[in-house]
């Protein structure tokens, strides 16, 4: 496609995220990259800085859209009305399917943000909820419900996305990467259940 160096106004920003995107699907955040991204959209390189300062800016902006798919697809696994603990668990089976089937943008949407943007409004999801603010929700119906005593509260969101994305980790990039779908949804149980004796004392 030939370089062009118009474009509607509000769309190129918008474009060159989702060539950002596409190519932290294809590898990770080293691949996103400001000249790729503009060759893939069919535009000059130097339109995208109308937009983007620098490769960081654009990789910041593909973190978040990475975030909004995680929170997506977490959102998919949930079963109205469910229990918060089944919500729990279904909260954390999305995490993990995305991690495995999305390595790629999984690593970019944790390759450049601050704590604060895990919680924006362009990384929630569908419903308008961040992964973040999902795991939250959960842990506080959890401790509504009774199952989480109220001494364990506090917190428990940091130690449930720390046990989860270092099990997410372990199994993209890590020793388990090589497990058998049955033998890592066997892992991801005993974790979870080991998660849940630390919160509430129980197991699955």
């Amino acid at each position: 496609m030939a370089p062009r160096d118009t474009y509607r106004h509000g769309d190129l920003r918008n474009a060159l995220i989702a060539a950002g995107v596409e190519l932290a699907r294809e590898g990770g955040p080293d691949a996103v990259v400001l000249r790729e991204a503009t060759r893939r959209v069919g535009v000059a390189p130097n339109a995208a800085y109308r937009h983007f300062a620098d490769r960081r800016a654009l990789l910041a902006a593909v973190s978040q859209a990475g975030l909004a798919e995680l929170a997506r697809t977490m959102e998919g696994e949930l079963v109205t009305g469910s229990p918060a603990r089944a919500r729990l668990r279904a909260l954390t089976r999305g995490y993990l399917a995305f991690a495995q089937a999305e390595t790629g943008l999984f690593r970019a949407a944790f390759a450049t943000t601050g704590m604060a943007d895990t919680d924006t409004e362009e990384a929630a999801g569908a419903e308008g909820r961040t992964a973040y603010r999902l795991l939250t929700e959960a842990l506080d119906d959890l401790a509504a419900e009774g199952a989480l005593p109220p001494e364990h509260r506090p917190d428990a969101e940091y130690f449930v996305w720390s046990t989860v994305h270092g099990m997410a980790v372990l199994l993209t990039d890590g020793p388990l990467r090589g497990l058998r779908p049955p033998q890592a949804e066997e892992a991801e149980r005993r974790v979870m259940d080991a998660v849940e004796r630390g919160l509430c004392g129980t197991s699955g």
